[in-house]
């Protein structure tokens, strides 16, 4: 014996869902209206009718995903006739509250209030002149059910607006995730290339082989520039594409931004504290790139020559302070990016702290807390 699957089984969706429901609805008015017929099942001109009004309206469903308001009020009206033709209270008022439902479910509330609106007062009409079947149980009956599906309706049009409101909201703040570590790759490598492609240019006449030195650091920082470029476009590759492979960077490589800054002319000495531990991996990123983007601006804005990069492990959190002898910040307008802001929000995502700016003895300082 065949076994049935009922996991398998799914109701239709879509316009197939609307000629289903069509489809039933009419074989329903179809066996109401035979309780009209005579002994010898002749239909007079009234079953006819009714029949004929109740296969229009039940046709005109399937349509209503292309001209929904259009379709509504085809089916209300509709309905409204055949409950004026035929003496049978029939199932044909579902279709029109189908219809509702969808204009309610896309935002058209006002369209289904309206629509509701003509039903109620058609029916009671119909009470009023002593319909067959129609009395105030009902009208009382429909109001509640027209009630609720429109505000079901609503409901599902507000989950629906609230899901791609935060679908936007997360494509927004992947973005900006992206163009801060593109920013951060890009920003930091070119900036020690600008720097050493400046120096080489100076004493490529009075002193070949500083120049040289130079054009070696050129090309280490330009490699480097291209691994991590790779690894952060990794994030935009397609699923069936091979992603990177090299870890994201953190602390245990903060000695490559050393090495990195000490080719463009900038001493930097890192100073720890604290008890060390394993730190989370998006606090240990957050981290690398606020000291390489320091380090960034040390180079190309302030124009120091030391600086001085303070960690400090505590229980909850991970302190920052990146100190630096320059002139301080880049005048407004002057190259200055959006380097700070991009640290300032990596911190903020965290739960954490950061404050950029010149400090009292002199110099740049970027202090920043980021917790656990």
């Amino acid at each position: 014996m065949p076994h049935l699957d009922v996991t398998r089984l799914r109701l239709p969706t879509g316009p197939r869902a609307d000629l289903a429901l069509a489809g039933v609805v009419l074989v329903l008015a179809g066996v109401a209206e035979g309780q009209r017929l005579g002994p010898d099942w002749n239909a007079s001109t009234s079953v006819v009718a009714s029949w004929l009004v109740a296969l229009t309206v039940c046709t005109a469903l399937p349509l209503r995903r292309r001209h929904p308001v259009a379709v509504g009020w085809f089916t209300v009206l509709g309905t409204g006739l055949y409950h004026l033709l035929s003496t049978i209270d029939g199932p044909l008022v579902v279709i029109p509250v189908a219809a509702l439902y969808g204009l309610a479910a896309h935002g058209r509330i006002q369209a289904a209030v309206a629509m509701a609106a003509v039903m109620v007062i058609g029916l009671g009409a119909g009470v009023a002149a002593g319909t067959g079947d129609v009395n105030g149980t009902a009208v009382f009956m429909l109001t509640g059910w027209l009630v609720a599906v429109v505000a079901l309706g609503g409901m599902r049009h507000g989950r629906v607006a609230h899901a791609e409101e935060e679908a936007r909201l997360r494509a927004t703040r992947e973005r900006l995730r992206i163009a801060r570590e593109l920013h951060d790759v890009i920003g930091h490598n070119m900036s020690m290339i600008h720097v050493q492609a400046s120096s080489a240019l100076h004493r490529l006449q009075k002193d070949p082989a500083q120049a040289q030195e130079a054009l070696t650091a050129i090309k280490q920082g330009s490699k480097e520039g291209l691994r991590e470029l790779r690894a952060t476009l990794g994030v935009l590759r397609q699923v069936d594409e091979e992603a990177p492979t090299a870890p994201s960077p953190g602390l245990s490589t903060i000695e490559d931004l050393v090495s990195s800054a000490a080719r463009a002319g900038v001493a930097v000495r890192i100073e720890r504290s604290g008890a060390p531990c394993v730190l989370p991996a998006a606090v240990d990123l957050a981290a690398y790139r606020i000291v390489q983007e320091s380090l960034t601006n040390a180079v190309s804005h302030s124009g120091a020559e030391h600086v001085v990069v303070r960690l400090h492990h505590s229980d909850r959190a991970l302190t920052l302070n990146v100190q630096d002898d320059g002139k301080g910040a880049p005048p407004a307008g002057h190259g200055a990016g959006s380097g700070i802001a991009g640290m300032r929000e990596r911190a903020l995502a965290l739960g954490g702290t950061l404050d950029a700016g010149p400090d009292s003895a002199g110099g740049f300082v970027v202090r920043a807390r980021l917790p656990f």
